[in-house]
């Protein structure tokens, strides 16, 4: 997704222009969407006609229309959005007033206005236009004084470095400059790994080499990591993984991502986060269900209390035409923001989504333990009896 113009007011009215370019932003731009915006997009639309002699024909022809949202209809399937609303700018071939459905189209801007703008709208177009964001899998393919250094976004592969050092062959009864030359390979390798790579958002980094060019640079970099100690390369160590490729160059990247066990671990990537801290509240509410709510009243009354650390919410609540009952939601993420707890948005097509939508779609993991809510409920109804 492309952020092309952005004008927001002070009061949060305004308005932004994108353009989506690959399908995942259909389902950003479906969670942008609300009942009574207006959006301004090109489309095709029947026409009738009239001739002279008083045949009536019709053709289709491309406007830019502004409508007030009524439906928003996402495919799944297809990451097909369909936007049905009422022309509010009369133009030659419209009417005011009248209804048409936008199919939105890839590499098509279109404009939306809102009456208001809260966190988490801002926060999702954040999302789908920084392309860091999306790059959870990062990638360093290399051979013997070559190495390409690359971020995978779900659509596109990013070359973020190239290093390239001379190594002169190993002569007979020596190995001297052989071996110093491919040490300062290897240094420049790891500082583009630290200089490019944000391991809070990558979650798997593959080094691919033929032969044991990458057992080597391994070797040399957690060697270094201990003694310089370099805590992001140590406490990282897990997420590195070691692939063969028959060469060094960019374009062997797409056999390393067809091997099955690459397949396997990536298929992962995306809600790994998601899934693990949905695990750590089944766990909680298993052994200290004190420290486990669910519920937006309850949860909202450990909000109150700073009590929450990690607040669980799916992006379906975010969906909910009610403007009041939304703002509840926002409120509540920003509380919890505010207050230096986590917050994590569940995806509704992934399975970790689905599970805590299940569980009213809301969700705590707490600081500390509070005594069941509800029996202070009942303590307090009882004494109004």
């Amino acid at each position: 997704m492309k952020l092309l113009h952005k004008d927001i007011e002070k009061d949060s009215a305004g308005q932004v222009t994108l353009m989506p370019d690959e399908a995942e932003d259909m389902w950003h731009t479906y969670n942008l969407l609300q009942v009574g915006d207006s959006l301004r997009a090109s489309t095709i639309r029947k026409v009738q006609t009239e001739s002279a002699t008083g045949s009536v024909g019709s053709s289709r022809v491309r406007v830019t229309l502004t409508l007030c949202v009524e439906t928003i209809d996402f495919d799944s399937h297809a990451c097909q959005l369909r936007v049905k609303g009422t022309n509010l700018e009369e133009n030659q071939h419209v009417k005011m007033g009248a209804y048409h459905t936008i199919e939105l189209e890839l590499n098509r801007k279109f404009t939306l206005a809102k009456k208001s703008w809260d966190s988490i709208v801002l926060d999702r177009i954040e999302q789908a236009c920084d392309v860091t964001q999306k790059a959870d899998v990062a990638a360093v393919v290399m051979q013997e004084g070559l190495a390409n250094l690359v971020l995978v976004t779900p659509a596109m592969t990013l070359l973020r470095a190239k290093v390239e050092v001379t190594i002169p062959r190993k002569r007979r009864g020596s190995c001297t400059q052989h071996e110093k030359a491919l040490e300062r390979f290897y240094e420049a390798v790891m500082q583009a790994i630290l200089r490019h790579i944000n391991f809070d958002v990558v979650k798997c980094m593959l080094v691919a080499s033929p032969g044991f060019v990458k057992d080597q640079f391994m070797t040399y970099l957690y060697k270094e990591a201990v003694r310089q100690d370099n805590k992001v390369l140590l406490e990282n160590r897990p997420k590195f993984m070691l692939v063969h490729s028959s060469s060094g160059h960019k374009y062997s990247l797409k056999e390393i991502l067809c091997d099955p066990t690459v397949t396997s671990r990536l298929s992962d990537t995306k809600a790994a986060s998601e899934v693990r801290a949905l695990e750590d509240f089944y766990k909680m509410l298993q052994h200290e269900p004190d420290r486990a709510f669910y519920g937006v009243a309850h949860v909202e009354k450990a909000a109150d209390v700073l009590a929450v650390d990690t607040l669980l919410i799916s992006d379906i609540l975010f969906r909910h035409q009610d403007v009041p009952t939304r703002s509840r939601y926002v409120r509540l993420v920003d509380n919890v923001k505010d207050n230096g707890g986590n917050v994590r948005i569940f995806s509704s097509l992934h399975v970790s989504g689905e599970q805590l939508t299940q569980l009213s779609g809301v969700a705590a993991i707490l600081r500390f333990p509070i005594a069941d809510l509800s029996e202070h409920e009942d303590d307090s109804s009882s004494d109004d009896d």
